[in-house]
């Protein structure tokens, strides 16, 4: 009866909350940062962390919508973890009162301190995606790179996706390319960018001949206006004579006064052409067009030697290239040895991180990888060389259900001073991180009649040790931390006990 009134209460639960129409929601289980320390009574009592889509159980506490939904799909008859109460569907309420506290809840922008931001809880993610500056994006221009939202331009500037003009848009050239392929683009197209230098040169070399005969035809015709106000002058002078002469003196005022008028008016023209003309020449000055002439002159010349000088260029890039190469090799081969050399333990323990269980575990049930080794450790500075090997999908009898653990003994520098075969006690241990010590333990005494314990003839000898030592059954059981953010630790201990130091 429980089970059946848990799933109609799971439905119900998602029919409510779609149905709400509240706009105001923030992401589960992320980790925020809040203003004021958070009060328990806002804490799932299932999860514990701050409730979303907050719901009241009859005992009167209140869980996560999905967390009350969890339990009831991990137990048939669901109780409250708090007081052991079985919760029932009729006494389980959707507690807005509550929600619309914790969504007013005041947190700091994920950000912070480059975002000095405080956000309600309820509009967190509106402030992560449309408000904050440091909020990290991807490049519009798809260039793979995330950047924070303030930098965006600043990026756009650099981008090697961003499409740009060529450089020579100025001479003629249309395209449009993504920076990253502007160099490429250059040097393909070198002698269609000359040409059009060029063909701009002659057209500019036009330009400044028309200029030369327009500014000849001006003078031409100021020089014919000159010679006009001079005539007129001439003329002025022989009828001021006649003046002195003639005794009708309305006749002669009148002839005067008119060709005092057009003296008047051609002089007007010629100041008129003549401050035309000066306009022109400075409108058209040569100087900086015959400046711009020469120098692009000299950018042909410089870029006829370009081939040749690019050819030089990619062999030395080529030489440099393989120089990189080799010595990138022999950093990370020198960085290899460093960490090995750091994470190396002389008092016969060995403590091996695992780290991608899940991953390397695929890895072995396909076949790629079926084993693998931990750093080597020894029983002392000048002791004997060891190390663990893991089957994580199992080996032998555990193949498929268990994780096999074995002991290795590898060749070491000091081996000619060391007493063989090895018969030291060996423990083997799976480590529990819930702090509660529950470890999964398996211990051995070397066996001196084994060819693992003999004096090593290659680099290592054949491993020795436990073939079904942890089921997976037991090592991924989530009631167990034997695995922890897909991370496990294994121990090996070499009994030192009268094992003389050299």
């Amino acid at each position: 009866m429980a089970s059946e009134e848990l799933t109609g209460l799971s439905n119900s639960f998602v029919r409510q909350n779609s149905a709400s129409g509240i706009s105001l929601d923030f992401e589960p289980d992320a980790d925020y940062r809040f203003v004021e320390t958070l009060e328990e009574r806002y804490k799932c009592a299932y999860c514990h962390l701050v409730l979303h889509n907050p719901h009241q159980t009859g005992c009167g506490h209140r869980f996560c919508q999905h967390c009350i939904i969890s339990l009831r799909e991990l137990n048939a008859v669901p109780t409250c973890p708090v007081d052991k109460e079985t919760i029932k569907v009729q006494e389980v309420f959707k507690d807005n009162c509550c929600k619309r506290e914790v969504l007013n809840l005041q947190v700091f922008c994920k950000n912070f301190p480059e975002c000095n931001s405080k956000i309600i809880l309820g509009r967190y993610q509106n402030h992560e995606k449309n408000e904050c500056p440091d909020f990290p994006v991807p490049c519009l221009h798809k260039c793979s790179q995330i950047i924070l939202k303030k930098e965006m331009d600043k990026h756009f500037s650099v981008c090697p996706e961003a499409e740009v003009d060529c450089p020579y848009k100025q001479y003629g050239c249309p395209v449009q390319i993504k920076r990253g392929k502007l160099v490429e683009h250059e040097n393909a197209a070198l002698r269609e960018h000359m040409l059009q230098i060029l063909d701009k040169n002659s057209k500019l070399e036009e330009q400044i001949s028309d200029l030369y005969k327009s500014l000849e035809f001006k003078e031409i015709k100021i020089q014919q206006l000159a010679d006009t106000v001079k005539k007129c002058e001439k003329d002025f002078r022989q009828f001021a004579q006649l003046l002195g002469k003639n005794s009708n003196l309305m006749v002669n005022t009148q002839t005067l006064a008119s060709h005092i008028d057009k003296s008047a008016w051609l002089e007007t023209q010629v100041r008129q052409l003549i401050q035309v003309s000066n306009q022109q020449q400075s409108k058209f000055d040569l100087r900086p067009l015959l400046e711009t002439i020469e120098n692009i002159k000299q950018k042909i010349a410089f870029m006829e030697t370009y081939d040749q000088r690019l050819v030089v260029l990619e062999g030395q890039s080529t030489e440099h290239d393989v120089h990189i190469s080799i010595h990138k090799a022999q950093l990370n081969k020198n960085e290899e040895r460093f960490k090995l050399l750091e994470g190396t333990c002389y008092n016969g323990k060995l403590i091996w991180k695992i780290m991608d269980y899940k991953m390397k575990k695929k890895e072995a049930m396909e076949g790629r990888i079926v084993s693998i080794f931990s750093q080597p450790f020894y029983t002392s500075r000048c002791g004997y060389r060891l190390c663990a090997r893991a089957y994580l999908n199992g080996d032998g009898s555990g193949k498929g259900t268990h994780v096999s653990l074995y002991f290795v003994v590898m060749r070491g520098e000091f081996d000619s001073l060391l007493p063989w075969p090895f018969k030291q006690k060996v423990t083997l241990m799976l480590l529990d991180q819930s702090g509660k010590k529950n470890h999964i333990v398996e211990v051995f005494r070397a066996d001196p009649n084994s060819s693992s314990f003999k004096r090593p003839d290659g680099e290592m000898n054949i491993a020795s040790g436990c073939p079904r030592f942890v089921a997976h059954a037991v090592l991924e059981n989530a009631k167990n931390t034997y695995v922890k953010d897909d991370t496990l630790f294994m121990k090996v201990v070499v009994d030192l006990t009268d094992l003389e130091e050299l």
